[in-house]
């Protein structure tokens, strides 16, 4: 018994941490592809059209008996949605990544937990979201300058902008590594073409980054009105899917750029939409409604160690000082950040339990006083 409580704890950090290794994978795979002439907009078609087929029976299968109605609030928001992250930032990223390097782009995705935490410490206000939320307007981030936690969460945000401010300012010399000894040659024939990208792809991945922050404060939002993760999960890749479609026609003309065949390119499709759509979309919103949008974002770091040592072996990417010094930086305000959020978590089951032990108490003194008063029997009354 006591282990099954140990891992239902762990449960939210056991879910994150495997969808870090799924995104790892994913930053590999997609920049190989790209950089092989994959066209991006076709590839965000492609990943989301498999992600709606491989998910849609599940969610008809195992909630359609919990599955709410689609109502015209609901149907605006998950079109948001499909918006924000299918089409936003699924593009804005695979550019960003291919002008840049799958390292830096997992790097300077760190600063996704505290964009969000921002963009949710904004949105605590009493202002609702627009025409997209049909009920009372939700409390995502709190903070209490006074309290410890709360300034933790400040400063935790202000060191992680600040290293990767470092990181897109500095880059400082090559490290060289064991398995790295011998590409010299190839660095320097890159390097023009990554200096003449690189501003570029990085304000594209600040791009991506904040419509993901937006999605994940949607999200968390959206599954309020709408409690079944597997159908909304279906929904966001089956609207993102038409919506890449519609932007794809437009820039993607010919037929040449959709032709795929049993290469790298459908693999790519396949593991992004399944692994990094599918079954990420429906993680993220089940650890969500316990944790909150900012505890989501916060295990990004762990993804940047992988993607960093697997792109230094298989794309022959450069790590350098100054990506480093960067990434320490982001690391140290992320844990701050974490801290901060666990302390708020710990809080909030307190105040539940109170919660829990009050309402009976209310409860029987309101009946007590009731009898006393010869208001609470069926007899009185009568």
């Amino acid at each position: 018994m006591a282990c099954i409580d140990v891992l239902r704890a762990a449960k939210a950090y056991i879910l994150m941490i495997f969808l870090q290794f799924g995104f790892s994978g994913m930053y590999i795979i997609s920049v190989f592809t790209l950089k092989r002439g994959m066209n991006h907009y076709v590839l965000v078609v492609y990943r989301n059209a498999v992600a709606a087929v491989v998910v849609a029976p599940f969610a008809f299968w195992f909630e359609r008996k919990v599955r709410p109605k689609m109502t015209v609030s609901c149907f605006l928001k998950i079109m948001l949605l499909a918006l924000l992250e299918p089409v936003i930032d699924q593009n804005l990223y695979y550019v960003g990544a291919n002008y840049t390097s799958a390292s830096f782009a997992a790097a300077l995705y760190n600063m996704l937990p505290a964009v969000t935490f921002v963009m949710a410490l904004v949105l605590r206000s009493d202002v609702q979201l627009s025409i997209f939320v049909a009920h009372a307007p939700v409390r995502m981030e709190k903070v209490k300058i006074r309290e410890l936690h709360s300034q933790a969460k400040v400063v935790g945000t202000l060191i992680t902008v600040a290293g990767a401010l470092v990181m897109i300012i500095y880059r400082g010399p090559i490290l060289e590594f064991a398995w790295t000894k011998g590409r010299a040659h190839h660095a320097a024939a890159a390097a023009g073409q990554d200096g003449s990208n690189w501003l570029k792809g990085t304000f594209m991945l600040i791009g991506s980054c904040c419509a993901w922050s937006a999605f994940f404060i949607v999200q968390s939002n959206t599954l309020r009105s709408y409690p079944a993760e597997l159908s909304l999960t279906t929904w966001i890749c089956l609207f993102g899917a038409a919506q890449g479609s519609a932007v794809a026609l437009v820039m993607a003309r010919g037929s040449k750029p959709w032709a795929i065949g049993f290469d790298v390119r459908l693999l790519t499709a396949v593991y992004s939409g399944i692994m990094c759509s599918g079954v990420a979309y429906y993680v993220q919103g089940l650890v969500m409604k316990e944790r909150g949008p900012v505890f989501v974002t916060a295990f990004n770091p762990l993804c940047m160690i992988i993607v960093a040592v697997m792109g230094s072996f298989i794309l022959a990417e450069e790590i350098s000082l100054g990506r480093v010094i960067g990434a320490f930086i982001i690391v140290g305000g992320l844990y701050l950040l974490i801290w901060a959020k666990g302390k708020d978590y710990a809080v909030q089951k307190e105040n539940e339990k109170e919660a829990a032990l009050e309402l009976p108490t209310s409860s029987a003194m309101g009946n007590t006083f009731a009898e006393k008063s010869g208001l609470g029997s069926s007899t009185a009354l009568a």
